[in-house]
């Protein structure tokens, strides 16, 4: 018998070590403005729904132990997305058919009532394997989830032949037309991923509906946390593949997060897909989750980490590991994708823009009142004479992140090899830049760029580009400056920090 089978674990025994430990942690890493864990291990966004009018935010979640260990589900809410409140833990394994995990899911408000449907990790049966089965809790107040007696509410048995029993997970739940729907993650018998699509009428009783989308020998082994949504009148899936092959500049991470864009054929319940993008050309970005608010926006929220590689704050025994990125708004603006960083503008103290434009030729300078470790940084650039563009962020004398702008071959990137504390991982080359090419020429290069103590978040043209990445300076490091060659023309450089 393993040592977890053994552990009684209970929302109530978390709930206390919580209290007891939360105020250990070290914080020299600690985002200010991205939600993170009180105390332990955070990874996917889960259940990211509006209830009772606030933004509520659950995740994988282990409490004792910076490390992955028994999932289960933290819970945060906030009025703003950029305060977050941390409420009781919602769920813990502590059933037969969840024994090993309560894993990632969604939610949905039904009748005032609150929804999970979560992944279970099974015991182990007679032959030592762990079953992946779909289960539900509800509350009443949205603090407090009974799960229910039907659990797990889609078995083993209610798969489709071709698929597996272990992988099977990550059910995002959402209403059509009167009928509630879930996409699934699945691992077909080719070792491709697939998406299976499951029907209720009153979210306890589930039957198949469809394999709603089957993946390819070149789209990776898995494919996990699918979300399907409309947007702008597109029928939209995003779903985090494992080891999606690289191609060109994307997909450079072991694991990725893409958005399909199609039409579903809603009489063979099948998605048709007409394009693949990949959503962030940064370093560490996974698992996003979406919800539609009450303003009838499309915000998604992600995991700002990435899986195989080191987590420094669990290595330095600091008590915690992971952070959500910034929510951002998801449109689409003439044909593009744009990503809308939300929430923080209000909460920053606005120390006035420059109102004079700065010029810098052939140079390495500083602009006053650019410094910083933990706030916005934006840009606006005439580059019709620029070749290239590198701004060293969260500097010092030996260590910073430089992101970049090659005005030829029109690239925006991002570079942390010399940032601080390598991150290693799986791959056979440690992760240190990326670069995405931008769309149509770029006379201006406008930028926003999100810091926080271990973050870096870039938005290139309110999100038509994304990158974000990890940094973990091992001093002090405030410094922010510019170098190009050939002629850079800052028409705006503000840097707003947060307190």
């Amino acid at each position: 018998m393993s040592i977890q089978s053994q552990v009684a674990y209970s929302t109530e025994r978390a709930n206390r070590y919580i209290a007891e430990n939360k105020g250990i942690v070290n914080p020299l890493y600690r985002n200010r403005y991205h939600a993170s864990p009180p105390v332990g291990w955070m990874n996917d966004p889960n259940g990211f729904v509006q209830y009772q009018g606030a933004y509520h935010l659950f995740y994988q979640f282990h409490p004792y132990d910076a490390k992955w260990g028994p999932m289960h589900w933290g819970h945060m809410k906030s009025t703003d997305l950029i305060h977050w409140e941390d409420l009781p833990v919602a769920l813990a394994p502590d059933q037969a058919y969840d024994r090993f995990g309560c894993f990632s899911g969604s939610a949905i408000e039904r009748d005032g009532k609150l929804y999970l449907l979560y992944t279970g990790v099974t015991e182990a049966d007679e032959e030592g394997v762990h079953h992946q089965v779909q289960c539900l809790a509800v509350s009443e107040d949205g603090l407090h989830f009974d799960k229910v007696q039907q659990n797990p509410v889609i078995p083993i048995a209610a798969l489709p032949e071709d698929a597996s029993q272990i992988d099977f997970r990550d059910p995002k739940v959402f209403e059509h037309e009167g009928m509630y729907y879930t996409v699934i993650a699945s691992k077909a018998s080719d070792e491709t991923g697939q998406i299976l699509l499951y029907q209720s009428e009153d979210l306890v009783e589930w039957e198949f509906a469809s394999v709603f989308l089957k993946g390819t020998k070149e789209q990776g082994i898995m494919w996990e946390c699918p979300d399907f949504f409309q947007l702008d009148g597109k029928d939209c899936l995003i779903f985090s593949p494992m080891q999606w092959p690289q191609d060109g500049d994307d997909y450079q991470n072991l694991n990725s997060s893409v958005l399909a864009v199609g039409e579903v054929d809603w009489t063979t319940k099948q998605f048709q897909p007409a394009s693949y993008q990949e959503l962030d050309h940064g370093l560490d970005y996974y698992a996003p989750q979406s919800l539609e608010d009450d303003k009838g926006r499309r915000i998604c929220i992600g995991w700002m980490q990435m899986w195989g590689r080191d987590f420094p704050t669990d290595t330095l025994g600091h008590g915690w590991t992971g952070s959500m990125t910034i929510p951002r708004e998801l449109k689409w603006v003439d044909g593009q994708l744009k990503q809308y960083p939300i929430g923080i503008e209000a909460k920053l103290v606005q120390q006035g823009e420059n109102s004079r434009i700065i010029t810098l030729e052939d140079a390495k300078e500083t602009i006053p009142g650019i410094e910083g470790d933990c706030g916005l940084l934006t840009l606006k650039v005439d580059t019709s004479e620029l070749d290239n563009l590198n701004i060293y962020l969260r500097e010092n004398e030996n260590e910073r992140t430089v992101v970049s702008f090659n005005k030829e071959k029109n690239e925006l990137g991002i570079d942390r090899s010399t940032s601080g504390i390598e991150l290693k991982g799986e791959e056979a080359t440690p992760p240190v830049s990326r670069k995405v090419t931008l769309a149509g020429d770029r006379d201006y290069l406008e930028l926003a760029i999100y810091l926080d103590h271990s973050s870096v978040e870039v938005f290139e043209r309110n999100g038509e580009a994304v990158m974000t990445a990890n940094v973990y300076p091992t001093e002090e490091a405030t410094g922010i400056s510019f170098e190009c060659s050939g002629k850079a023309v800052f028409e705006e450089a503000t840097f707003t920090p947060f307190v």
